[in-house]
């Protein structure tokens, strides 16, 4: 391995049992410390075949609080996992705050099991593991303790286990032939998993490499590192806690260009009813037909409706919803967090809601909540939101990669019109549930909310999720261009 493994020394029976005490009662009070403070532990077990993985995550059961913990194993996706982007299926299996995650397997078992199978370019292999540093750094980031142990064996070691298994009839259903053909290419799987350890090895989430052939031996060393870790990172955990989010201040522009383009849209556009309703039906099949030619070709779409309050995004979602079949949309209202949401990464709620291939999801309001109210509102401390650029891209491109058209709208009027429609809004009885004192505060932060959108256009628009301005002073044309837009997206799509 890249690393070399943690050596302890054989055990007698007398002296792992005389150590085990302690170490259960240090882990049990990880646990009680672990349930009052506001991060989480993703505990990864790797290793080669026969290393003892199974026999960790029993001793792991039997020592822990179960109330705690919870244990995964991935295995071949479903075809629901195989619907959606890869990281899916890990994502909402995330752990929430104060809770014990055992990953036996993980995101990296697929990457080790396909490479050593196929053998895929080495230029694949490398976009992977970028992708799960970057995921790894994104919990590390947000507080997680990420603990990874990679359990060794020798390949004489691994024969050895590997026989003795095959002749306890009690144990001899734990070695498959997947087993034994791990073993036959023990040294080129050894040379893959030798680059996934050593390019996945950082200082957020290192590896740690357990010598396996002593099985007492290795359960301790495993223990003593769950407690040692853990005392490590809550005392780190707690300095930062005690550091104030910063009071929210008149933002500065991180990038201009975004919001020279803001000011630069005209929002002067008229459009009479009678053109309006005329072409509204001409793009509504239109986008009928690109949505069933989507679901043909097995292509979910993601729509994004941001914009300033009383711009319009709820006229202009019902609009495009009436082009949809009812069975194959579903829309996403975003509001405050909820308590369950609140124990877990800000992007955790927004996986859970990605669509199936074939179907549509349109998020009314979204992610980009990091961005703009948790920005100016100081939700967020200033070294959240600013990496929240780079974190919403990649979680956009994951999107894409997989197959998924993003089509993203910020639906943009005047300070004056939006003032218009308050007032339109307060007294019309049947509308005065859209407003609230909330949006006139709001209001009073025009200019702030003006440098986080602008930020937002020109740090999150990409090739393959560019931002749409929809100029909205004018309803009708608001909703025409959206439904124009919005075909016109979906065709290029397909077309590539």
């Amino acid at each position: 391995m890249a690393k070399s493994a943690v050596q302890q020394g054989r055990l007698s029976k007398k002296q792992y049992e005389a150590q085990l005490p302690g170490l259960r009662e240090q882990l049990i009070q990880l646990q009680v410390q672990l349930k009052e403070s506001r991060f989480k532990v993703v505990l990864i077990v790797a290793g080669v075949a026969g290393a003892g993985r199974g026999d960790v995550l029993n001793a792991l059961g039997e020592w822990l609080d179960p109330r705690g913990v919870e244990t995964f194993s991935f295995h071949t996706p479903t075809d629901e996992e195989r619907d959606r982007p890869l990281m899916w299926r890990y994502w909402r299996s995330l752990p929430a705050s104060g809770r014990i995650g055992i990953f036996a397997g993980s995101w990296y078992t697929e990457t080790l099991r396909e490479e050593s199978l196929n053998k895929k370019e080495l230029a694949q292999l490398n976009h992977e593991l970028r992708r799960i540093r970057h995921f790894e750094k994104l919990l590390a980031d947000n507080g997680t303790l990420i603990i990874k142990i990679w359990l060794h064996l020798s390949k004489d070691n691994q024969r050895e286990r590997l026989r003795a298994l095959e002749a306890d009839p009690d144990k001899a259903w734990r070695v498959t032939d997947d087993d034994w053909e791990a073993h036959r290419k023990y040294d080129e799987v050894g040379e893959t998993a030798r680059k996934i350890v050593r390019e996945t090895d950082r200082p957020e989430a290192p590896w740690t490499v357990i010598d396996s052939t002593d099985e007492r031996a290795r359960n301790l060393v495993i223990g003593d590192l769950l407690v040692r870790r853990f005392r490590s990172h809550i005392k780190r955990s707690g300095r930062r806690s005690l550091k104030p989010i910063e009071p929210p201040r008149r933002p500065r522009s991180l990038a201009p260009s975004g919001l020279r383009r803001l000011h630069a849209t005209p929002l002067d556009q008229k459009l009479s009813e009678t053109d309006y309703e005329e072409k509204r039906e001409k793009w509504l099949g239109r986008l009928h037909r690109c949505i069933r030619n989507a679901q043909a070709a097995r292509r979910s779409v993601v729509f994004v409706f941001e914009g300033w309050d009383a711009a319009g995004k709820g006229g202009a979602i019902r609009r495009l919803t009436s082009a949809v079949d009812v069975r194959f949309y579903r829309v996403v209202p975003i509001a405050k967090p909820t308590d369950e949401e609140k124990a877990h990464h800000y992007l955790w709620r927004f996986w859970r809601h990605i669509p199936r291939d074939g179907y549509v999801t349109i998020f009314d309001r979204s992610w980009y909540g990091r961005v703009l109210v948790e920005r100016l509102e100081g939700f967020a401390r200033p070294d959240e939101w600013r990496r929240a650029y780079d974190e919403i891209n990649d979680f956009e491109e994951q999107q894409t990669e997989h197959g998924t058209i993003v089509i993203k709208f910020w639906m943009h009027v005047s300070k004056e019109e939006q003032l218009h429609r308050f007032r339109a809004r307060a007294g019309t009885a049947y509308k005065t549930h859209k407003i609230n004192q909330e949006d006139w505060r709001n209001r009073r932060k025009w200019q702030g909310y003006e440098v986080a959108v602008g930020d937002m256009l020109a740090l999150t628009s990409t090739s393959f999720a560019p931002w749409h301005v929809i100029p909205s002073n004018n309803k009708r044309f608001a909703r025409l261009q959206m439904l124009k837009t919005s075909c016109r997206a979906i065709e290029q799509a397909l077309d590539k």
